[in-house]
């Protein structure tokens, strides 16, 4: 099972969400901002290197929020969210993705999230109308 690293990132009440390149797995789909885990790093450190490589972007990792784990036809993931905090909401660069916007957690439902990232997703609503 792979872990990786997904952040909540959130600036002025926004939170950043990315749509997956064409080409590339679940294509099209909107996901939380991260990647994989690599050897002799921590979640954290994983998230804030990702977000700088993948959106030339340097982030605040804060608290961990929930895992999700899911198995696709490729093998299986744990996704681990944690929140974090940007500066500033000028669109990232997007190296790594067809596009990124910022959007009020009220839009969160009019974008078709990747499945592992659908559990954090819903988790984050309750999380902020509870």
């Amino acid at each position: 099972m792979k872990d990786v690293s997904a952040g909540i990132i959130i600036c002025n009440k926004k939170l950043l969400i990315a749509q997956r390149r064409h080409g590339k797995n679940q294509e099209y789909l909107w996901e939380f901002p991260g990647g994989k885990l690599e050897e002799g790093e921590t979640l954290p450190e994983c998230l804030k290197r990702e977000i700088k490589e993948e959106l030339d972007k340097e982030i605040e990792v804060g608290d961990f929020f929930m895992t999700s784990v899911y198995e696709y036809e490729n093998g299986a993931i744990r996704l681990n969210a944690y929140f974090a905090t940007m500066k500033d909401r000028k669109i990232p660069s997007h190296v790594d993705h067809e596009q990124v916007k910022w959007i009020d957690l009220s839009e969160i439902d009019d974008y078709t999230f990747a499945p592992a990232d659908i559990p954090i997703k819903e988790a984050l609503k309750n999380f902020f109308t509870s």
